[in-house]
């Protein structure tokens, strides 16, 4: 099945990114890779403040249907918060 659209995940990573969480789903959708990728740096720039020594942002495709998603705030860990 083909993606239905690109959404942007944040991973926290520690040890020189070997090992990475995901912390974060941003609620924009893009409707083709190349618009997720050119979002890349400008949503690293606004979400910087998750408790890992390295933040890195993934284009992800989506292949669930638009109408059977509800709409989502930025989902974020609680242990990914910095106090």
């Amino acid at each position: 099945m083909a993606a239905g659209y690109f959404i942007i995940a944040l991973l926290g990573c520690a040890d020189g990114s070997a090992s990475c969480t995901q912390v974060a789903t941003m609620p924009t959708r893009y409707s083709t890779q190349a618009e997720c990728v050119a979002s890349v740096n400008a949503v690293l720039s606004e979400n910087s403040s998750f408790d890992f020594p390295t933040i890195m942002a993934e284009c992800r495709a989506v292949s669930e249907p638009l109408s059977l998603r509800r709409d989502r705030s930025l989902i974020v860990p609680a242990s990914a918060r910095r106090s």
